[in-house]
């Protein structure tokens, strides 16, 4: 009997390994084609190097990733997303730059059984009423980077302030995110037509009619150095204080020092990451960006090498076994790895709590135009959507 016991043991242990993945495969979603695949080469960069510096392995098993396009287009990203579950079989499904991107796919994923995970987009929708055991965001809830700049506005004694932001679901969130905090007078606030108006004469003239203390925009793309010429062609610049959240970054600032825009020097946004945040793994990922590319990643970027990281942690924790959702799903909530962020913790709908910094437009020592962190203006936050989300 000892003998037939020890035979079963024998066998269950040479079958186990069989029902782990050769191969973990993983769909990433990003802009690949029009002017806005600036930003989706960016993370693209950033997964590239994040496989190189994982030796394109997690614990036992083999990575490879699958990229689709979603050619900046809600239905076209729908579709590719489409691909990446039905024919291309991934085991995860994560990326995504836009916010209405990502709600016309997020059911695609979520319906098919499999972990979903945002780069970059954090509609207050997957974060309140519409969340979801199976979707993760690794960066950011839309209305928190805004908020962090109304703490700054009034820090700095604005009494009065204009909005002008694009009227989609990431606009609509960074209007409500300052709007939340910033304790002065809202003296106007203007929706724009997105992705198709880049002429903004009309929102600058009512802007100087107005005379507020500072204007505040979010205009991501080449949106933000499209707006911040005309801003200073308008003669506003240098009267009236310009704040962004997402506008400046590092993919449009080497546009701005090509272009002699000195006044983008010195300017203030907010942000939950810098090139130049104190830790471990952020200087590993920036000068390894620096090094392979010869440029400073973006916080795009950083939000895309943190999230292979992060899937890493839990195919490790699981063992490879891709068919183990509840163990990734429990291995993604502990957020158990070195993130370029530093120290965070996942909220109970699936969002981080973490830190936001206020960061400065400085010149490197090389006279390279980048951001440096400053001051930390919210300490491990959390969205305002988390206490919606009943999981």
């Amino acid at each position: 009997m000892k003998k037939i016991l020890f035979a079963i043991m024998v066998s269950s242990f040479l079958v186990a390994p069989n029902a782990y993945s050769a191969t973990v495969k993983l769909g990433f979603v990003t802009t690949l084609s029009t002017p806005a695949a600036v930003i989706g080469n960016d993370m693209r960069d950033a997964v590239e190097l994040a496989l190189e510096h994982i030796d394109g392995k997690m614990g036992p098993v083999d990575v490879e990733v699958v990229y689709g396009d979603d050619e900046f287009n809600p239905q076209k990203g729908k579709q590719a997303t489409e691909r990446l579950v039905s024919q291309d079989k991934v085991d995860i499904v994560f990326g995504y730059i836009w916010s209405h991107v990502l709600l016309a796919s997020a059911t695609t994923v979520l319906d098919a059984g499999k972990i979903l995970i945002s780069a970059n987009a954090g509609p207050s929708q997957l974060a309140g009423k519409g969340c979801h055991e199976n979707f993760f965001n690794i960066s950011w809830q839309n209305d928190q980077t805004p908020m962090a700049m109304g703490e700054v506005l009034n820090q700095r004694g604005v009494n009065s302030l204009y909005v002008i932001a694009p009227l989609y679901a990431a606009g609509k969130n960074m209007v409500a995110g300052v709007k939340r905090t910033f304790k002065g007078e809202f003296v106007g606030t203007d929706m724009t037509k997105w992705p198709d108006q880049i002429d903004w004469s009309s929102e600058l003239s009512k802007v100087k009619a107005a005379n507020p203390d500072a204007v505040f925009i979010f205009y991501p793309g080449k949106h933000g150095p499209a707006f911040i010429k005309q801003y200073e062609q308008s003669g506003l610049a240098g009267k009236v204080d310009l704040y962004t959240v997402f506008t400046i970054d590092s993919i449009s600032l080497p546009r701005f020092q090509d272009a002699g825009m000195n006044g983008v020097v010195g300017t203030t946004m907010t942000q939950f990451w810098a090139p130049d945040l104190d830790n471990a793994a952020n200087k590993k990922f920036v000068d390894g960006f620096k090094a392979k590319y010869g440029k400073y990643p973006s916080f795009y970027a950083a939000q895309s090498y943190d999230a292979i990281m992060y899937i890493k942690s839990a195919v490790e924790a699981v063992g490879g076994d891709m068919s183990n959702v509840d163990g990734l799903r429990a291995a993604l909530e502990k957020a158990d790895y070195d993130s370029v962020r530093g120290k965070f913790t996942m909220g109970p709908n699936h969002f981080p709590i973490q830190n936001f910094y206020s960061r400065e437009v400085v010149a490197d020592e090389d006279g390279v135009w980048t951001t440096s962190v400053r001051e930390k203006v919210l300490t491990m936050h959390q969205d305002v959507y988390a206490g919606e989300c009943k999981m």
